[in-house]
């Protein structure tokens, strides 16, 4: 089958090429509404499609950014990829997101893909072990942005919660609620940057408030270990009476040990989540929440990046953007 080209288009509404590409480039201000009308009608009656490759070609742009998540799963990185993709719409881009699983191999893989597929630019949840390769794209001048996290001596712009401050707000809740022995349970992943943050938020504000440190109060664990950390923090003398989860699948794996315990919330266990979580409100008892502005976080990523792929000065660029983090007091603390 004959491919259908922009000259057939002009042919069948007797315009010129370059009006049915004014057309397509939506610089139709000044054109007579029979004008649009005609070209409207012969793209729908031969069936054409735009060549986005000859489009990418001559104007040296895919319209396309590439965004690579830690991991998927965690609801926070949707909500960030949801606000991603309507600064994209809005500016006729398209998006590709891949998941490296916290995989610094995976991730690596990723950016290389991304790079060959021409993507104007990409924001990364960065695993951080791929420091010589953030450099390389820093010295190109790679359209790059980071998200949730930071890379020591890689100054590339990242866009991410206060994380000791959300970290200080559950554990002072805690405390003004009479608690004492508070737990902190977070995911081991590294060096992560929020990780070390949150447990540094919360030793603050225990230190700031006369509480000492009780390190066996403070556990990192892989995600199919946080039960077992859970009763262990349980079963110490005294044992804790209340416990910050450090994100949400650490929460669900407390509310899983708390179910099949058969513990009551927050009498026998006092419960704070960082990360707000779809069921939070109608979970029985409603949850109370850190929550962080994820859409807040991903539309702040995006038009940093657009800046950059524009070549847009800037009056002074950050190091680091902190998005204030909200407690949302319910039942459970």
């Amino acid at each position: 089958m004959k491919r259908i080209t922009i000259a057939d288009v002009a042919q069948h509404a007797s315009v010129s090429k370059s009006t049915v590409s004014q057309y397509l480039n939506k610089r139709y201000d000044y054109m007579a509404e029979d004008t649009k009308q005609r070209i409207e009608e012969a793209i729908k009656e031969l069936g054409y499609r735009p060549n986005i490759v000859a489009r990418s070609l001559k104007q040296k742009t895919t319209m396309t950014i590439g965004v690579i998540v830690a991991n998927i799963l965690h609801n926070f990185s949707t909500q960030v990829i949801r606000a991603i993709e309507d600064i994209c719409h809005d500016s006729d881009f398209h998006l590709i997101v891949c998941n490296a699983d916290d995989n610094p191999v995976k991730e690596k893989r990723y950016i290389e893909m991304l790079q060959a597929k021409q993507v104007d630019g990409i924001i990364i949840f960065p695993t951080g072990d791929n420091v010589p390769l953030y450099n390389e794209m820093l010295a190109e001048n790679y359209p790059i942005v980071f998200v949730d996290r930071i890379v020591p001596d890689v100054p590339i712009p990242s866009v991410m919660l206060d994380n000791e401050k959300a970290a200080g707000l559950a554990v002072q809740h805690f405390i003004d609620k009479g608690y004492e022995r508070i737990g902190v349970i977070t995911n081991v992943i590294r060096n992560v940057s929020p990780r070390i943050e949150r447990i540094n938020g919360y030793k603050k504000t225990l230190q700031s408030n006369g509480f000492p440190i009780n390190e066996k109060y403070i556990k990192s664990l892989e995600v199919n270990r946080v039960q077992e950390g859970l009763e262990e923090m349980l079963a110490l003398e005294p044992p804790i009476q209340a416990v910050l989860a450090g994100n949400d699948l650490t929460l669900m794996e407390i509310l899983k040990y708390v179910k099949n315990h058969h513990l009551k919330i927050p009498s026998d266990l006092a419960i704070i989540g960082i990360d707000d979580v779809s069921f939070a409100s109608f979970y029985e008892p409603a949850l109370t929440i850190v929550a962080q502005p994820a859409f807040e976080i991903g539309k702040k990523a995006a038009e940093l990046l657009f800046n950059k792929i524009q070549k847009k000065e800037l009056e002074e660029e950050l190091a680091v953007y902190r998005c204030e983090p909200a407690l949302i007091v319910r039942k459970s603390c």
